[in-house]
């Protein structure tokens, strides 16, 4: 295994999309997964796709944790998983906004519109079927990482960029999201 190098936004590879992996079962293709799962460990991360470490093939690893779910049902813990292939279905029309991150966009955050349910379908690197619904977080995550496939960033996606700010800035003055959106939070 290796660790590599993570492109950052402006990097070609980013805004393009990824290719179809015709066999989710080769050698390439664990030699690969092994390796961005250590990169996404290494560098904090709660997920990674392929675009990401400067492969232009259509996989994504992620693991949500319990410390950022909702109480949505769908929205649950989920194991290191692996992601060939994906297709993302919205279940039904609702949207939430949340705040994002990405390793390709250090030190920055944005608040991201996000359907709140989603299905998605893929291939595990054995070749089998992946069918699950997820909402909440792990609905975000999975759309995230989905996004890169298609050459998408999360600032893309932001509907009010006076809500993408560095790391340190919102740490030193935090944003109540309810608050600023009411109008409310001023300066």
């Amino acid at each position: 295994m290796a660790l590599l190098k993570i492109a950052r936004m402006g990097h070609p590879v980013l805004r393009a999309p990824a290719k179809t992996v015709d066999d989710p079962t080769a050698p390439w293709v664990r030699r690969l997964v092994a390796d961005m799962i250590e990169t996404m460990e290494d560098a904090g991360g709660t997920g990674i796709a392929a675009p990401q470490v400067h492969a232009a093939h259509r996989i994504v690893v992620f693991r949500v944790g319990g410390e950022r779910l909702s109480d949505l049902p769908g929205d649950v813990e989920q194991e290191l998983t692996i992601l060939v292939n994906p297709v993302i279905e919205p279940v039904g029309d609702q949207r939430a906004l949340g705040w994002e991150g990405c390793l390709s966009v250090p030190g920055l955050r944005g608040v991201v519109p996000r359907h709140l349910r989603i299905r998605y379908r893929a291939l595990g690197v054995d070749g089998s079927a992946i069918e699950r619904e997820a909402a909440g977080f792990h609905a975000r995550v999975v759309q995230h990482e989905c996004d890169h496939l298609d050459g998408i960033l999360y600032p893309q996606r932001m509907t009010d960029h006076r809500l993408l700010v560095f790391v340190e800035e919102l740490q030193r003055h935090p944003i109540d999201l309810a608050a600023f959106l009411a109008g409310e939070e001023g300066i």
